[in-house]
């Protein structure tokens, strides 16, 4: 069997949250599976280097344009010239008009859900926007045609089946994210110093992957930071990675503590081989986010003994279990009141830490790529 997959985005540099489960997908798949062959598409870009090929792994470099451009047209066009018999698009969307039998992993429809938009109205980059837009028109369209849907996690597969109405169809599957080896307690000090002076990092701090998505929480997660540090009076930091100056300071504005910029790292973009010295350095990991599919950030932090704040929404308990601090995100004095609790609880922090290696040791890429790949075989079987 041939198998596309579609990594249009793994050689950029700067890769987020669905370009690292697609490049852990591919790399597990080259370990496990030696029969069938497999064509990567990729957008040419400068890290080329993170993806190799092997004797039934073919890379195939396609130009095409702005993103809609190269899914609908470059995409199909090169899989079928490729011989595909099955495509696999892993980053929520997927060609409208392919002959080819499509696998598309669709991690939320956050963007579909008038609730939460509404909630988030007036939020969010122009280019998420215009992202969303996109994905509105074309996700009702594929899911009509696709021979499997992967998301992942069971919340995410039951919110797609109630809003597209598919309850009871054996095309949608959950398959959960994995995290990542290199993700466990560093404890070369050399290797600690090196990324705390990289980066800059303080003493003291709380580690938060908030970014411009408004589902992150970011302002929330600001205002409780402010709360603490006024009810705690202590020094502690907060470092945030790649974030705009300009938007942090409108949001400060908007909590009312344009101070509060001082006691704020900004990292800018952090390899991810540098995150574990980053975790490993924090006294607790903020995830409150206001909704997620899966949240691979929670067991990164896990799996280099971090204790966790996160959310009682969305996928996040259903990832978390009881490894982590629950909180509700839409009330910042509850991540304040878990802030401080987990500061000054040595009791807490042991327990926390020790059933998070427990949580983060039940995910793992290879058993992800294990399940793809009997999709794989599933629709194999149903096409010939």
């Amino acid at each position: 069997m041939k198998i596309g997959i579609e990594g249009q985005r793994l050689f950029r540099t700067k890769k987020h949250g669905m370009d690292m489960v697609a490049l852990e997908l591919i790399r597990n798949l080259q370990e496990i599976d030696h029969e069938n062959e497999y064509v990567i598409f990729v957008k040419p870009d400068d890290d080329d280097s993170v993806l190799k090929q092997t004797d039934n792994f073919k890379i195939v470099k396609l130009k095409g344009g702005f993103y809609p451009f190269w899914e609908q047209f470059s995409l199909p066009r090169a899989a079928r010239e490729n011989g595909c018999q099955i495509l696999h698009c892993t980053s929520n969307t997927a060609p409208v008009n392919t002959q080819i039998p499509l696998v598309v992993t669709l991690h939320d429809i956050i963007y579909m859900e008038s609730g939460y938009l509404k909630i988030l109205k007036g939020s969010g980059t122009l280019y998420q926007k215009i992202g969303n837009i996109y994905r509105r028109l074309v996700i009702p369209r594929i899911l009509k045609t696709s021979r499997k849907i992967i998301t992942v996690s069971h919340f995410e597969k039951n919110r797609i089946a109630q809003f597209f109405g598919i309850k009871g169809d054996n095309r949608l599957m959950a398959v959960y994210n994995g995290v990542s080896e290199h993700f466990k307690p560093v404890t070369d000090k050399i290797e600690l110093q090196r990324v705390k002076t990289k980066y800059k990092l303080p003493d003291h701090f709380f580690f938060f992957l908030g970014n411009t998505d408004p589902k992150k929480n970011t302002k929330g997660t600001l205002k409780a930071f402010s709360d603490f540090i006024k009810r705690s009076g202590s020094d502690y930091r907060l470092v945030m990675l790649d974030y705009d100056r300009n938007e942090l300071d409108k949001l400060l504005i908007e909590i009312g503590d344009k101070s509060l910029i001082d006691r704020i790292i900004l990292t800018g973009y952090v390899v991810n081989t540098d995150l574990p010295a980053i975790y490993c350095q924090s006294e607790v990991f903020l995830y409150p986010s206001l909704r997620e599919s899966f949240g691979i950030p929670m067991l990164e932090a896990m799996a280099c003994g971090v204790p966790v704040i996160t959310s009682n929404t969305s996928s996040m308990p259903e990832v978390a279990g009881d490894a982590a601090c629950i909180i509700d995100p839409f009330k910042p004095e509850e991540i304040t009141e878990a802030m401080i609790k987990l500061i000054n609880d040595r009791e807490l922090r042991v327990k926390l830490i020790s059933l998070g290696f427990e949580q983060s040791a039940r995910f793992s890429w290879k058993a992800m790529a294990q399940n793809v790949l009997e999709i794989y075989r599933m629709v194999e079987t149903k096409i010939n």
